[in-house]
């Protein structure tokens, strides 16, 4: 399954979740809080990369009142409840594959939770220089999400993916710390901290774009 179909599976899997999301994505909202907590003071312009419903912009939005967002996400059903939420006057929308949108430039922080645990190292890679790029100078990326126990269950879940990438709705990859650190160190970024979250096998990344 190359690039573009991957993506075009994970967005007819979402398209098909609207209802029933935030249920689901509730039991992870202290996960989803830890994004705001290590931002830094007079974060103003924010990009959340697969916003979805938009939970995690509600501590986001208590912390700084007046921050401007875009939410990204590739499918435009799941933003629709983001939009009825109190603060959606701030936001702006991005919809679309993830490797193809303009996200735009100068954030001060660009933020992901449960969303980026579908992509190969080497497509990371890619993804990643693309969110240094649209970061301003000393600019942070906040990271909380599936991380993979060892190299054998970060291999196990790609050669599923390979072999039948049909078997699950929707089928995860996520990548080992080490996977995971790497490919920020490759993009760019000087990692800040990795530390574990609530969820089972969920790990915060915060990193930032050097001055």
């Amino acid at each position: 399954m190359d690039l573009k179909e991957r993506n075009q599976t994970l967005k007819e899997f979402f398209d098909r979740k609207t209802v029933g999301y935030d249920d689901v994505h509730l039991a992870f909202m202290e996960s989803k809080r830890a994004l705001t907590d290590v931002l830094p003071d007079g974060t103003s312009k924010v990009l959340d990369l697969g916003a979805g419903t938009g939970l995690e912009l509600i501590p986001l939005v208590e912390r700084f009142p007046d921050v401007r967002i875009t939410a990204a996400d590739i499918s435009e059903d799941i933003l629709g409840t983001l939009k009825e939420r109190p603060f959606a006057d701030q936001v702006t929308y991005v919809v679309g594959d993830f490797f193809e949108t303009d996200f735009g430039t100068e954030f001060d922080a660009m933020i992901s939770t449960s969303a980026l645990h579908h992509f190969a190292p080497e497509d990371k890679v890619r993804l990643y220089k693309k969110v240094y790029d649209a970061l301003r100078p000393g600019g942070i990326f906040v990271n909380a999400d599936k991380t993979a126990p060892d190299p054998a269950a970060q291999e196990e879940g790609f050669r599923e993916l390979e072999e039948d990438p049909h078997r699950w709705p929707h089928m995860d990859t996520p990548l080992t710390i080490g996977a995971e650190c790497t490919v920020l160190e490759e993009a760019g970024f000087r990692l800040l901290q990795v530390s574990p979250l609530p969820n089972a096998n969920y790990y915060l990344y915060s990193a930032v774009r050097p001055e």
